[in-house]
């Protein structure tokens, strides 16, 4: 068996939690390998909207083994109010979430330093979440952080409160006023919350469900473009979100890895800073916004939106690789007459581009656009690709044709009914 993997092609916000949610009856796991409470995946089906931050989308199906792997940080405080929104639900998370033992834990001060180094930055702010990702991933890499299989050790307040000393010289030293007093009280009650998991060799874990003929899906966070080495540098998160980021943030080889679905919207979105070359910002812009609800999942902030941006999805594309495309809100777009698509970038000097360049943050790109004419009229009780716009199919064929990828998925909405499925073979064994 292979483990397929399921990871957004731009800057996050692509639509992950729906799509895992919609094709998780194929599957008996589902993996998060990185990532933090910095992600939102949000879910909508028979009414109800959900999002989830650091357990994988396929917890609301009692029948699926949810894994937290070994490449995600973990907040044990937000975790528990997680875990606690979900029993309304009549779910069983206790009985089908695995913890794995390697996953770095988050601690209080991780989100006091994440804003102290935030705020210290002034202008030069990258749009952080203040989740503490980026000091837990530090730690992590600095060989000093505390993993979940910590906390089953009698030693674990020490380790706790050493790792926390050296947090508030730091904080000290950037003049950052905080109280720890009852940020430690809700922390160790989240710990004891924790305890009562499965907690487990992740690695050890997979390998098990792999020979027992058990099919893996890899839930990633974030977006392609904000990895950590291939993203748009320094405005990227902590991780490896690309289809590599699988390997090592679950403990499996390269040669498990099956498929690759890649995520992308029909247009574009970014939140916080960082290069943005097809972004609106004009009426168009803002009508992108509040069609598609342009809202963080998890900070709420509105979202900056622009054309769908070719350099940039064909190089997530060829990072990944990508063996399957799923096209994410096409009903947003009914909301304009007209579309555009940036097929290369024009640079300071007159030349173009189809690459995405080294200097993107650094150089002015005028991106150069195609026009297409929108569509109008989506019928949403419909599931049938031909009983789409013929615009819309246009549109997808000029994607296809460009991508060389085959767009196999097609979402008009927030909720799993809102998806045609142009192969059969994706369709959920409900």
């Amino acid at each position: 068996m292979k483990v397929d993997v399921l990871l957004g092609l731009q800057w996050g916000d692509e639509g992950k939690g729906k799509i895992v949610d919609f094709l998780a009856p194929q599957y008996d796991v589902v993996a998060r390998f990185q990532g933090g409470p910095n992600a939102g995946h949000t879910l909508s089906f028979d009414g109800i909207k959900h999002v989830l931050h650091q357990i994988p989308s396929g917890i609301f199906r009692n029948d699926i083994k949810n894994i937290i792997g070994n490449g995600v940080v973990l907040d044990a405080v937000i975790f528990s109010k997680e875990v606690e929104a979900l029993y309304k639900y009549n779910l069983k998370p206790r009985e089908n979430l695995y913890i794995s033992k390697k996953a770095q834990l988050i601690l209080p001060t991780h989100r006091l330093l994440d804003a102290a180094w935030e705020q210290s930055k002034g202008t030069e702010k990258i749009g952080s979440t203040l989740k503490g990702i980026g000091p837990a991933y530090q730690d992590k890499v600095a060989r000093i952080g505390l993993r979940v299989g910590d906390i089953l050790k009698e030693n674990f307040r020490g380790k706790y409160d050493f790792l926390v000393a050296k947090h508030e010289a730091i904080l000290r030293s950037l003049k950052f006023d905080y109280d720890l007093k009852e940020l430690n009280r809700e922390y160790f009650e989240a710990i004891d919350f924790l305890k009562t998991f499965n907690l487990i060799n992740g690695e050890y874990f997979i390998k098990n469900e792999l020979e027992a003929g058990r099919k893996i899906i890899a839930e990633g966070a974030q977006g392609s473009l904000l990895d950590i080495d291939f993203g748009s540098y320094p405005f990227v998160t902590s991780s490896n979100t690309t289809a590599a980021g699988a390997a090592t943030g679950l403990g499996i080889a390269p040669s498990t890895i099956g498929d690759v679905f890649g995520i992308f919207k029909a247009y574009c979105t970014r939140v916080g800073s960082g290069p943005f070359p097809t972004e609106l910002l004009n009426e168009t812009g803002e009508k992108i916004r509040e069609k598609g609800h342009e809202y963080g999942a998890t900070t709420g902030r509105p979202r900056r939106c622009g054309w769908l941006d070719l350099p940039a999805l064909k190089y997530a594309i060829m990072i990944n690789g990508v063996t399957r495309l799923f096209m994410m809100k096409a009903d947003v777009l009914t909301c304009l007459d007209k579309i555009y698509v940036c097929e290369k970038y024009k640079l300071e000097d007159g030349t173009t581009t189809e690459e995405l360049p080294f200097e993107l943050n650094d150089i002015r790109i005028e991106p150069v656009l195609r026009e297409f004419k929108s569509w109008k009229n989506l019928d949403f009780t419909s599931n049938v690709y031909n009983d789409l716009p013929a615009e819309l199919r246009i549109y997808i064929d000029y994607l296809e044709n460009q991508l060389r990828v085959p767009i196999e998925i097609i979402s008009m909405g927030p909720d799993r009914k809102n998806t045609i499925l142009r192969n059969k073979m994706l369709a959920p064994q409900i």
